[in-house]
C-alpha cells in the first residue's frame, strides 16, 4: 500500500497534462526549489534541465522576486483592468516595448502563450475587417505549436495535439520551414494562394519547440519574411519560447531585418513565476482599431489581465535579465553546450546534433518513426528520472535547455547522464 505521500494523494485527485495516466509513472512531489534544482519530499534534488516546460530563466525561489512579490502583495494583488489602471502594468509595458524588436507600439495583457496568440489572431483578422479589406487567411508553419485553445490549434500543424479536434478548426496554409533550397517555392506557393487574401503568417521565430526543436536557415527565414512583408501580410511572431535569450539574443526576432507586426510573449516573460501573457503590436495596427464605431473595439478580455501580481514578478524577471550578469550565464551555458556538441557528433546512435543559444537538441536513432509518439521518450523519461535530471524528450528528440543560472557542475551531470544513456 502508498504511504500517504503527495504521490499516491495526487493519483487519488489530479489529471496531469500530455499524461496517459493508466500507464504513466506516479508523480514526483516536490515540495521547494532552489536555484537550478527542484527537491522531492525526502529531500533528493533533481537538476531542472529543460526550465520546468521552458519557463524558468533565473531559477527556482529566487529572492529577489520573491521579495517584489511579498512587496507587491502588501500592496494591490488585483484589479479590474477595464478603464482601471496600475502601476505594475503601465511600468511593464513601457520597459518592454523599449527592448522588443521592430516598432512595438502597444502592449495586450492576457493569461498564458495560447490567449497570447488567440488574441494576436484576432486582432489580425479584425484589423483586415476594420480597414473595409477581406483578407481571411492565415498561414503557418507545418508541425507548428502554439497553444492548446482553439485558435492557437488551428494555427498548429495538424498532429497528436490536435488529432480529435481538427474538423472543429478553422483552415490554415501550412508552409514547409524554408531552406535555401526550398525558399524559391515557398514564395511561388503564397503568390499561388493569393497574398491579397492573406490576413497573417504566424510563425515560431528560428525555433520549432514542442515540433522537436527544428531550427531553421536565417537567411532564408528572413527572405520569406520580407516578401510577406512586401504583400503587406501582418507578421506574427510567436517568441512564447524563444523569447528572453534562449535563441542566443534576447528576442529571437533579432537575428533578422524584417520587424514584426505583432510579438507572443510569455513563459519566460515572469520567470516561470506566475502566468501572465502578453500581445504586442505596432501603432499601425493599434491605430485601426481606434474609432466612434464601437463595433472596431477588440471585444476580449480575461478577469486576471495584468494581474499586479503577475506584473510585478515580470518586472522583477526583466531586472534579473538584463543585468550583465544573466547575458554573462548564457554564453557560459551556449559555450559548454557547444564543447558538448562537438562531442555527441563524435557518437553512434543519433543524428542531427544542433545548437540555438542555450539550447542543445538532437535524436535518438530509432526503428520507428521520428516524432513525439515515438515510444522511446517513455523510456528515455524514466532513465533520467532515476538520474535526478529533468529531462523530457519529444518523442525521440533530447533537448537540453536550463536556467541561466545551472552551474557548471551541474550541467556536467546533465552531460554525464546522457553520455551513460547513450553507451
Amino acid at each position: 500500500m502508498l504511504k500517504d505521500n503527495l504521490s499516491s494523494r495526487d493519483l487519488s485527485v489530479i489529471w496531469h497534462p500530455y499524461t496517459q495516466m493508466q500507464t504513466a509513472p506516479a508523480p514526483i512531489g516536490i515540495v521547494r526549489g532552489e536555484g537550478a534544482c527542484l527537491y522531492d519530499e525526502d529531500n533528493n534534488s533533481y537538476i531542472d534541465a529543460t526550465s520546468s516546460w521552458w519557463v524558468n530563466i533565473h531559477g527556482h525561489a529566487h529572492p529577489y522576486m520573491a521579495q517584489q512579490l511579498a512587496a507587491q502583495a502588501m500592496e494591490l494583488q488585483h484589479c479590474i483592468f477595464a478603464g482601471y489602471t496600475h502601476p505594475p502594468a503601465v511600468n511593464l509595458a513601457e520597459r518592454l516595448l523599449q527592448i522588443l524588436p521592430g516598432e512595438q507600439s502597444r502592449v495586450f495583457y492576457s493569461d498564458n502563450g495560447s490567449t497570447a496568440v488567440e488574441v494576436a489572431l484576432k486582432m489580425a483578422l479584425q484589423y483586415w475587417d476594420n480597414k473595409g479589406q477581406r483578407r481571411h487567411k492565415i498561414m503557418a508553419f507545418k508541425n507548428a505549436y502554439h497553444g492548446d485553445t482553439f485558435g492557437a490549434m488551428s494555427v498548429s500543424g495538424r498532429s497528436v495535439f490536435t488529432r480529435v479536434f481538427d474538423d472543429f478548426l478553422f483552415e490554415v496554409h501550412f508552409l514547409d520551414v524554408p531552406t535555401p533550397e526550398n525558399t524559391d517555392h515557398l514564395i511561388q506557393e503564397i503568390a499561388a494562394l493569393g497574398p491579397d487574401q492573406v490576413a497573417a503568417f504566424i510563425f515560431e521565430p528560428l525555433l520549432q519547440g514542442s515540433g522537436g526543436m527544428v531550427m531553421y536557415d536565417i537567411p532564408s527565414f528572413d527572405r520569406l519574411l520580407q516578401y510577406c512583408a512586401g504583400n503587406d501580410i501582418l507578421l506574427i511572431a510567436d517568441e512564447v519560447m524563444t523569447g528572453f535569450g534562449r535563441t542566443g539574443k534576447n528576442f529571437a526576432m533579432e537575428y533578422v531585418t524584417t520587424a514584426p507586426d505583432m510579438i507572443c510573449l510569455s513563459k519566460g516573460l515572469t520567470g516561470g513565476s506566475m502566468a501572465l501573457g502578453v500581445t504586442t503590436c505596432t501603432a499601425t495596427i493599434y491605430d485601426a482599431f481606434l474609432s466612434t464605431d464601437k463595433l472596431k473595439t477588440l471585444f476580449h478580455g480575461h478577469s486576471f489581465t495584468a494581474n499586479p501580481l503577475a506584473c510585478t514578478m515580470a518586472l522583477a524577471s526583466l531586472d534579473l535579465f538584463l543585468h550583465p550578469d544573466c547575458a554573462a550565464n548564457r554564453q557560459r551555458i551556449h559555450e559548454r553546450h557547444l564543447r558538448f556538441l562537438e562531442e555527441l557528433q563524435q557518437l553512434p546512435g543519433i543524428k542531427n546534433p544542433r545548437l540555438l543559444g542555450t539550447i542543445l537538441a538532437f535524436e535518438i536513432i530509432t526503428t520507428n518513426a521520428d516524432g513525439y509518439t515515438n515510444s522511446l521518450a517513455d523510456h528515455l523519461h524514466r532513465f533520467f528520472r532515476e538520474k535526478r535530471v529533468m529531462l523530457r524528450p519529444l518523442g525521440n528528440t533530447l533537448y537540453i535547455l536550463p536556467p541561466y543560472c545551472i552551474t557548471d557542475t551541474q550541467l556536467d551531470t546533465v552531460y554525464g547522464s546522457i553520455r551513460e544513456l547513450l553507451k
